[in-house]
């Protein structure tokens, strides 16, 4: 396969799972809100350091309030992270790949985007958030379920699947991160029926409430970190992610060059890491160091999957010779 080829598929899919991801982050933070309406400022902002782009956001707005972040993850132009832009380049990967791709994919991805330009979404999102993010999240999901039903599940498809992943996987460490190192910095809320509240939103962020109900009755800031991190079976989990980005890796070089080893001495290092290690060990390291340390060896994985496949050095330059 073509490294230009194997690159739009990967980002094609990183990108939708970006924008179903913030989607999904503004909704929970809506219904939060309404149990905790004293909380907004704080809220709002945590929505923005899950990105980790606050000074982007303090470049273009005063404050964090609930029209300025809104704005800024859903309809910025200028932030390349937001929903509309997100789509707007997962859009033009699949225009490069239209062969490759089933129709189906990109007829909906084509109206998504199309969707979301026009002056009824922009005040739609406003007057009516709850139901327009659901539409994003529902929008995303079909698509996940186009590419799963209508593309052979070969070598392009375990590119898109192994990006779909590895943003899964970002996205849940940075939820976790955002809880135990802004939400709740005083001690003396800690096991409040605030904390409950913000623990059991951290769950819905990761469409995880109900599975983690299934498995445990109380929900405790351990549990819940457990749950997220190491759990086997749910798919949003980080282990669950990585071990499902492992396997798409190892489907690949099956007919690769052998010698392209780098990513899959990498990912499947932290497969094995989080195989083997348990909460225990993530409490005695310190929860943000520890997922700040996963969300490097994240970024380091996608760097040598760049180097290895798409001809992409860690600078970010093209190599023009394709494979």
């Amino acid at each position: 396969m073509l490294s230009r080829v194997a690159n739009s598929i990967y980002w094609m899919c990183r990108y939708i799972e970006r924008a179903e991801n913030v989607a999904r982050f503004i909704s929970v933070n809506l219904n939060l809100l309404l149990d905790m309406p004293a909380q907004e400022s704080n809220q709002w902002e945590a929505l923005v350091m899950i990105t980790g782009d606050q000074d982007v956001f303090a470049e273009k707005y005063d404050a964090y309030t609930k029209e300025a972040v809104i704005n800024f993850l859903t309809f910025d132009r200028d932030y390349g992270n937001s929903i509309l832009s997100c789509l707007a380049m997962s859009r033009e990967n699949a225009r490069s790949i239209r062969e490759i791709i089933s129709s189906e994919m990109w007829e909906h991805l084509n109206n998504f985007y199309l969707e979301l330009r026009e002056a009824s979404s922009i005040e739609l999102a406003h007057h009516d958030p709850q139901h327009f993010f659901k539409i994003i999240q529902m929008r995303s999901h079909l698509f996940t379920g186009l590419l799963d039903s209508t593309m052979s599940h070969g070598e392009a498809w375990n590119f898109a699947r192994m990006g779909m992943m590895l943003e899964r996987a970002d996205k849940t460490s940075r939820i976790l991160d955002v809880k135990y190192f802004l939400l709740l910095p005083q001690i003396d809320l800690v096991n409040t029926s605030i904390d409950n509240i913000q623990w059991t939103a951290v769950l819905k962020s990761a469409s995880a409430a109900e599975m983690y109900r299934k498995k445990n009755h109380l929900i405790t800031p351990q549990l819940v970190a457990q749950f997220l991190i190491f759990d086997k079976s749910f798919p949003r989990s980080i282990r669950h992610c990585i071990n499902k980005a492992h396997i798409c890796l190892l489907r690949i070089l099956d007919g690769a060059n052998r010698s392209i080893n780098l990513p899959e001495r990498l990912l499947g290092r932290l497969a094995a890491d989080l195989e083997y290690e348990d909460i225990d060990d993530v409490i005695q390291r310190g929860m943000h160091e520890y997922l700040d340390a996963l969300q490097t060896k994240i970024n380091l994985i996608d760097s040598a999957i760049g180097t290895a496949f798409f001809n992409v050095t860690a600078q970010g330059e093209v190599i023009t010779n394709e494979q």
